[in-house]
């Protein structure tokens, strides 16, 4: 996964980031100031930097015109301001995307996922094999034993999702916010119908599973060997 530095001078708002963040599988450092934020940049090369605007020493919207003069390096600004001129200001210094504060920790990490996505700072394989099954996550084809097997948009979505970490276990939620087509305030259960009728297209015996694996307490993952 992804290396991201984290600068916020409130302490608690950085751990519970951070706690999302390396659940997700993500290697996070967290710094206070502004100061710390450009050294550690340094220091860590990471692929993407969460940067408050109201930092002491150096505020975040000189951090981030430093960044961008050093380097492409993924940034989203997070804020209490939300006026349209802050959220120009920080978009004209280069950040990749702007938060306001109070924010969703969830939605917050949504966005460090779509930003490395588009990047391509957190680019899996192109084809992933798993025994006699391979998806092609850029020709959006999918096949059993060199057979294309015809998936629905959001079938592909969730299978897509699930291989870009195999044998990582995402939860309902988590491939809700990944899949492609899906809306944002669809019913966890619908993952659940969807996986029904994937395993049915790919699984040799959809009642035991080979790839898409139930994960008892958490939810899916995708066999990795």
């Amino acid at each position: 996964m992804a290396r991201i530095l984290v600068a916020e001078d409130d302490e608690r708002q950085a751990r519970v980031l951070q706690a999302y963040l390396e659940r997700e599988g993500h290697h996070v450092v967290t710094v206070g100031d502004g100061r710390a934020a450009l050294d550690e940049a340094r220091r860590l090369t990471p692929d993407l930097v969460v940067l408050d605007v109201m930092m002491p020493r150096v505020d975040g919207l000189d951090v981030c015109r430093v960044l961008r003069a050093d380097s492409d390096l993924p940034i989203i600004m997070v804020t209490a301001r939300s006026t349209e001129d802050d959220l120009l200001l920080g978009l004209d210094l280069g950040a990749d995307d702007y938060i306001t504060k109070p924010y969703s920790p969830r939605e917050l990490t949504t966005r460090i996922r779509t930003v490395l996505r588009r990047s391509g700072a957190n680019d899996s394989p192109a084809v992933v094999s798993v025994g006699e099954l391979s998806i092609d996550s850029v020709r959006h084809e999918v096949c059993v034993q060199g057979a294309p097997v015809e998936l629905t948009p959001r079938e592909f979505g969730l299978l897509a999702a699930l291989a870009a970490h195999p044998g990582r276990a995402f939860s309902r939620r988590e491939l809700l916010d990944d899949a492609v087509g899906f809306d944002h305030y669809a019913l966890e259960r619908t993952v659940d119908m969807h996986l029904l009728n994937l395993r049915k297209k790919i699984e040799p015996d959809a009642k035991n599973p080979r790839y898409v694996i139930t994960v008892k307490g958490r939810g899916y993952k995708l066999a990795d060997a």
